[in-house]
């Protein structure tokens, strides 16, 4: 079996000609992947960022079962139903209150898609057809369809190949100042001057609020995202906050936005909002946006996905996030984090590492120098644990059912590694 997987099936960021190594999956329970070979792994990824409530949930399990005896899809043109509208009250009640409106989607990549188009056809129905830009910050990750990669960093991001056929956007500087860290009113001039110059141009800026995920995991401060909603006002311009990575309690907040004092006009959901159970997203945005939309020349919103409104993925949606507000998960996230930080701080003194950082259910190890995914990968197997590095990182986003004597032993195999 494994031999057919390798010579035929493409896995993500992996070469076909000489792929990394895979590991068999028999089955998942709790925090725990357990391989065909018997290893028994505690996962430090939440199967990237998703699985929030553990693996082979009985709650998430006996919704999609009742779910699935009804009916596991039908189209959203010209249909309803309960699950479906269940979750928008649910979206609408614990998101920002002026954000009224829920379009869904299948894929996190597809709801960013989704909100640019939001974007750029809001200023077509207002008669400004030019501006049709995005504007965005350095090192950030978006997804990997062709609107979503045209914002992510275009130079050490994973899609710089891909720049002569990718949309051409504007990117200011990296946030610099660090979370919590006092505000300086130069770490946010790059971006103040784009605006300046190209406001005209500009539909939307794109940012990940708090969090800069896959570009780097680097957390930035409050007060950027703070400012740039003045910016965004005084320039006429949308904000749109992808909290694909973000939402759903991981970095402290029920949502990053929860950090500032500000609101988007238009933000993205996915990975967590079914507790992992399947692909599933949906961007939410403002009565003034989808109405201005609505009044202009096309009549209607011009995207609809095939799955859109999936009653399975909306019914184990709402149950995640009856799981995640029925029990103090803001003390769960700070117990994780405060743990993660007296485990993991003690590196900063290694000479090989750069930084160690840590926010709510995330715990950042950056090496001073690219690892070697393979090698490593294998040595936290041997450890009992499943962490995949990238790049520098060696970072930990643990569930949050996690036992602390469980994410100890992935805190302990991160350093034995290092």
């Amino acid at each position: 079996m494994s031999n057919f997987d390798k010579e035929h099936i493409w896995h993500p960021y992996t070469s076909m000609a000489n792929p990394l190594p895979v590991f068999e999956v028999e089955s998942a329970e709790g925090v725990y992947i357990n391989l065909k070979d018997g290893t028994r792994l505690i996962d430090g990824m939440s199967s990237w960022w998703a699985v929030i409530h553990g693996y082979n949930n009985k709650e998430l399990n006996k919704a999609a079962k009742l779910q699935i005896d009804k009916m596991s899809h039908v189209m959203f043109g010209g249909l309803t139903h309960e699950p479906a509208i269940e979750l928008a009250k649910k979206l609408i009640d614990i998101t920002p209150s002026n954000l009224q409106k829920v379009f869904y989607s299948d894929s996190g990549s597809v709801a960013v898609e989704v909100a640019v188009k939001m974007a750029v056809q809001y200023w077509q129905s207002k008669q400004k057809p030019s501006k049709n830009k995005l504007l965005t910050v350095k090192s950030g990750y978006h997804g990997d369809t062709f609107k979503a990669m045209s914002v992510c960093d275009p130079t050490n991001g994973m899609h710089h190949i891909f720049t002569g056929s990718m949309p051409v956007n504007y990117f200011a500087e990296q946030p610099k100042l660090r979370f919590n860290e006092q505000w300086n009113d130069n770490d946010i001039l790059s971006l103040k001057e784009i605006l300046e110059t190209e406001h005209n141009n500009i539909a939307a800026v794109i940012i990940e609020p708090i969090v800069q995920g896959a570009g780097g995991m680097w957390f930035y401060s409050v007060e950027y995202l703070n400012e740039l909603r003045v910016l965004c006002n005084e320039y006429n311009i949308l904000l749109i906050f992808d909290e694909i990575a973000t939402g759903f309690g991981r970095t402290g907040e029920l949502f990053a936005t929860n950090h500032t004092n500000i609101q988007p006009d238009i933000m993205c959901l996915g990975k967590a909002i079914t507790g992992g159970y399947m692909s599933f997203a949906a961007t939410l945005t403002t009565n003034n946006v989808a109405n201005v939309i609505s009044d202009g020349e096309a009549g209607v919103f011009m995207h609809g996905p095939t799955f859109m409104g999936n009653p399975l993925a909306c019914a184990v949606a709402n149950k995640s996030i009856e799981i995640l507000l029925s029990y103090d998960w803001k003390l769960r996230i700070k117990q994780i984090e405060t743990q993660l930080y007296n485990e993991l701080i003690d590196l900063k003194n290694n000479s090989n590492i750069n930084d160690v950082r840590v926010l709510g259910a995330i715990g950042v190890v950056e090496m001073k120098e690219p690892v070697n995914m393979a090698i490593l990968q294998q040595k936290f197997v041997d450890l009992g644990v499943w962490i995949r590095p990238f790049g520098k990182l060696i970072y930990l986003m643990p569930q949050y059912i996690i036992k602390p004597y469980e994410l100890s032993k992935l805190t302990m195999a991160i350093k034995e590694v290092v």
